[in-house]
């Protein structure tokens, strides 16, 4: 009887057991469904954020990146989490909300130290995120150096996606660094990687990200047909979040080549095509026509790119001019103010002057200035001649090039909009 009443309560214990083990097993299943469909969701929101940030939507873009976060958990979706973290650094930086791009900066960087405390091996998503974060906190080297890492563990590990985001990251990096023929070698390997890959986007980030370096070169032909092309690319996927840049780009060149009517223009279309969110944008686009919207100019001057554009000639190089153009920026700089020779051999040569060497100097170097700026046909325009030296005539209305360009306002986190997450 007691051997009986011991089965029965060994029977009840094992189905008590196997109750709870059945319920906890649903239980699991009911997680792992959650989580699964916690997922599936969860990508479901990233493409929309992506398809809104491309078509500069940025307000649904960031509720629907603020979504994904929502639904991710760190390990399983860590990558997934800089994405999103690197996405709302860009919008933030273009709508110039300093306070959420920091926030977004400081997760961003979280997450990367713990990615290196957490994972067993350091894979090229690793140190391509840990560039982004060197790139947000403006060191470039150590941004360029991640990068490297990155695009050869791409390399080794068959990546090519991988290796076509670190190729444009190592140029972008180089280009920030002021490193411009660096960068255009790393864009050209790029190029013949993505003759291959059919990454739309980034090629059109590619060409505009081309259109800068040559501009900063002077090579102004080339900067134009890269813009061109940048928007060909983007055009053919739809997406609109570059073009106010690549407008911009274009405006700056025309500036710089002295077209200030079709630079004009660009700038003119930039600014009725930009969504009001880009704030950055919009800000640059103010700066760049303040710099050049003023018809009564008769002579403007850009010692930067030693171009200088005269109302009626056009624009005239002063590239292997540099004599003549110290001369003349000497001159306009303080017009009315007369400079005889001793002023000049001391100012232009820093020389005592010498009648025998200085004399001849001078006025060749005058006679020759005063053809390239004077219109023909016309009286003395710019220099004129009096009894205590040379002076520039304060009646003419002189321009001086401002160096306004996307680096003369702040970008928070230091990261383009052109630039892969």
């Amino acid at each position: 009887m007691e051997n009986t009443n011991q089965s029965k309560d060994l029977n009840e214990k094992d189905s008590v057991h196997s109750a709870y083990m059945a319920k906890t097993m649903v239980m699991q299943e009911d997680e792992m469904k959650d989580s699964s469909d916690s997922k599936v969701i969860g990508e479901g929101y990233y493409r929309l954020a992506k398809v809104y940030y491309d078509k500069a939507d940025f307000i649904s873009a960031e509720q629907f990146f603020l979504k994904t976060l929502e639904k991710t958990t760190y390990p399983r979706d860590a990558f997934a989490m800089f994405k999103c973290y690197g996405f709302l650094i860009r919008i933030y930086s273009e709508m110039l909300r300093e306070v959420e791009a920091q926030e977004y900066i400081s997760k961003a960087e979280q997450l990367v130290e713990t990615f290196q405390k957490d994972l067993g091996s350091l894979n090229g998503h690793y140190f391509y995120n840990a560039g982004m974060v060197s790139t947000y906190k403006g060191d470039f080297n150590d941004a360029f150096d991640n990068f490297n890492l990155s695009y050869q563990k791409a390399q080794k590990e068959n990546e090519p996606e991988l290796m076509a985001k670190g190729l444009f990251a190592i140029a972008s990096a180089t280009y920030n660094l002021g490193r411009f023929s660096e960068a255009l070698n790393y864009l050209h390997q790029l190029k013949e990687l993505l003759n291959i890959l059919k990454k739309g986007y980034l090629k059109g980030s590619m060409y505009l990200l081309y259109g800068n370096i040559y501009k900063e070169l002077g090579k102004y032909s080339e900067a134009n047909q890269s813009y061109d092309s940048a928007i060909q690319y983007l055009q053919q996927k739809n997406c609109w979040n570059l073009f106010g840049y690549i407008l911009l780009g274009k405006g700056i060149v025309a500036k710089k080549s002295g077209e200030f009517n079709q630079a004009l223009l660009y700038f003119k279309i930039a600014k009725n095509s930009a969504n009001p969110n880009y704030q950055r944008l919009i800000g640059l686009i103010q700066d760049e026509v303040q710099d050049v919207n003023d018809s009564s100019v008769d002579l403007y001057l850009d010692r930067h790119n030693r171009m200088i554009h005269e109302k009626n000639i056009g624009a005239i190089d002063f590239k292997h001019r540099f004599v003549l153009l110290e001369i003349l920026f000497l001159l306009a700089k303080n017009p009315g103010q007369s400079y005889n020779k001793e002023d000049l051999a001391k100012s232009i040569w820093k020389d005592e002057y010498n009648p025998l060497i200085h004399d001849k100097l001078i006025y060749t170097s005058i006679s020759r200035l005063r053809k390239l700026i004077e219109p023909k046909g016309a009286n003395r325009k710019y220099i004129l001649r009096g009894k205590d030296g040379y002076t520039f005539n304060p009646r003419v209305n002189a321009r001086f090039h401002k160096e306004v360009d996307t680096y003369s306002r702040k970008v928070i986190g230091n990261v383009e909009m052109n630039s892969p997450v």
